[in-house]
């Protein structure tokens, strides 16, 4: 594997945790572009669902009677329901299906996947959250309405019960869900080297990983020490967003955040972070 072009010498000496399974390996390069130290500890595990029956049996039923709403709430959920019904063949019909469906998108994410697979976007949360979904269908009566809601890893936030308590059919797709780290040890290693001292920063893109690092930093007992460091200013915890974050801020501990929630914006503001004079557009 080539060695990634450096850009700047802003991370030099700095020792970086990765808390994240997918794309790992992609923000890890753009870091070491900056000098950066690599530290792997993914805190969670992505489980696809894509050989599941029931996903394609559902794929199936809105073939045969198209939804009137999808919710569509990651982007690599959408992009792994196409990806399942394109090897089932059925890609062709489900885009078909889904030419005159209203799709609301649960962030600038699951927009993007949503546009590349073909579908027509109707609205997006700004926010990324589900709440701002539930809220934009408040007081609209979807009695009758069949909805399809893409859950994300973690489930549908309340979507589904939003839905059918406005009177829609809700057709629920569990694409993926998030399990536990494939490499506890490794999990382990990082939140004792984070309240030792040897990590400069912990960096989370989603917030069961967040949570799941901070239970393993509870277990070993080094939650303290790293909440102490983390006020001190001595360790950076960086978050791609605020629901990212909220476990974090709910333990009484601040977080980097980036401009806008996206992996660059995320390396960037960790680079600008340790290095003020970073020019903006590094990447």
């Amino acid at each position: 594997m080539s060695t990634p072009t450096q850009l700047s010498s802003a991370l030099a000496g700095r020792r970086l945790v990765l808390a994240l399974d997918r794309r790992a390996e992609e923000l890890a390069a753009a870091l070491i572009r900056h000098g950066a130290e690599i530290q792997h500890a993914p805190a969670m595990s992505m489980i696809p669902h894509v050989d599941d029956p029931q996903l394609l049996a559902r794929t199936a039923e809105l073939i045969a009677l198209p939804p009137s709403l999808l919710i569509a709430t990651t982007g690599v959920g959408v992009r792994g329901w196409f990806e399942a019904a394109d090897a089932a063949g059925l890609a062709p019909s489900l885009r078909a299906a889904l030419a005159g469906t209203r799709v609301l998108a649960r962030g600038p994410k699951a927009r993007g996947a949503a546009q590349q697979v073909g579908l027509t976007v109707d609205w997006v949360a700004q926010e990324g959250t589900s709440a701002e979904v539930i809220a934009h269908l408040a007081g609209q009566d979807l009695t009758g309405i069949r909805a399809a809601v893409q859950h994300h890893g973690s489930g549908a936030d309340g979507l589904d019960e939003a839905l059918q308590g406005a009177g829609a059919e809700v057709v629920a797709l569990t694409v993926y869900r998030w399990g536990p780290p494939r490499d506890p040890a490794a999990v382990h290693r990082s939140v004792l080297d984070a309240a030792a001292g040897a990590v400069d920063a912990v960096l989370f893109t989603a917030a069961p990983g967040t949570e799941n690092w901070l239970v393993a930093a509870e277990q070993a007992g080094a939650l303290p020490e790293i909440a102490a460091r983390t006020r001190a200013g001595e360790l950076v915890m960086a978050a791609v967003g605020p629901l990212t974050a909220a476990p974090l801020e709910a333990r009484g501990m601040s977080a980097l955040l980036p401009a806008r929630s996206r992996m660059g914006a995320l390396v960037r503001a960790v680079v600008q972070h340790f290095d003020p004079t970073a020019q903006k557009d590094l990447s």
